[in-house]
């Protein structure tokens, strides 16, 4: 039985019902709980002798707003040149704060997911749970489990909007202390709402009006197609061939 697959057989084992999805891909393991459950199976993913998940390397927040969307062309159409383009529509992210969509009703939108280490095993897990109102996103925190996780779910907060219960010290960490707005969510205008720059006359900073035009760049979407099969298969012969 392969490592991964006695990972698996323990998480299924280890938490029962708590358990709520297990999927595996491209050799990377993701399991999904319910925010009832999240500071429990944290706990329990991090204490079991067997799993010993004692490292927390990241947490972050994901919106999933206009999730499977994508504005590149079907994977029958897609050119081989370049790697970006600029774009203009009214997807997400591409209008003005009055304009933005309001009231829009999306189960399970926000997302708040762990990513963990265990050095003792040599193993790593995603660990996803969604919040259950997108109106005001709430998940208990795990800084009682792993402390480092005290600033990540400052970021999640402040970006996103997800409120941490229990966190000793919820406050804004990387935006100015009266920002309007989580700018990682993708109903949040990509230009912004204002700028700021130092006026000299005043010889203070000063806030106004964005000035920029938006224009998008849209990464080219990875696919599993033929040519990626190709280049796997020939780092696969020059891994055998050295």
């Amino acid at each position: 039985m392969s490592p991964t697959a006695s990972m698996i057989e323990r998480l299924q084992a280890l938490l029962g019902g708590k358990l709520g999805g297990c999927t595996q891909q491209l050799g990377e393991v993701t399991i999904e709980v319910a925010p009832a459950e999240w500071a429990a199976v944290a706990l329990l993913l991090r204490d079991d002798p067997e799993l010993s998940f004692e490292e927390l390397v990241d947490l972050c927040g994901v919106d999933y707003l206009g999730y499977g969307q994508s504005e590149w062309e079907t994977s029958e159409q897609a050119t081989g040149k370049g790697y970006s383009r600029g774009v203009e529509g009214a997807a997400q992210g591409r209008f003005d704060w009055d304009g933005r969509p309001r009231e829009v009703d999306l189960p399970r939108r926000f997302a708040v997911v762990l990513h963990l280490l265990s050095l003792r095993h040599n193993r790593r897990l995603r660990v996803r749970t969604y919040c259950p109102d997108q109106g005001l996103p709430v998940v208990p925190s795990v800084t009682a489990v792993w402390p480092v996780a005290n600033w990540f779910e400052r970021e999640a907060f402040d970006l996103y909007g997800i409120v941490f219960d229990g966190h000793p010290d919820l406050r804004r960490i990387l935006t100015d202390y009266g920002f309007v707005g989580h700018a990682f969510r993708k109903d949040f205008p990509l230009i912004g709402n204002v700028e700021v720059r130092y006026d000299p006359e005043r010889q203070r900073v000063v806030y106004q009006p964005v000035s920029i035009e938006p224009r998008v760049l849209v990464p080219r979407v990875v696919r599993e197609d033929v040519r990626y099969q190709q280049a796997a298969a020939e780092t696969a012969d020059a891994w055998r061939s050295n």
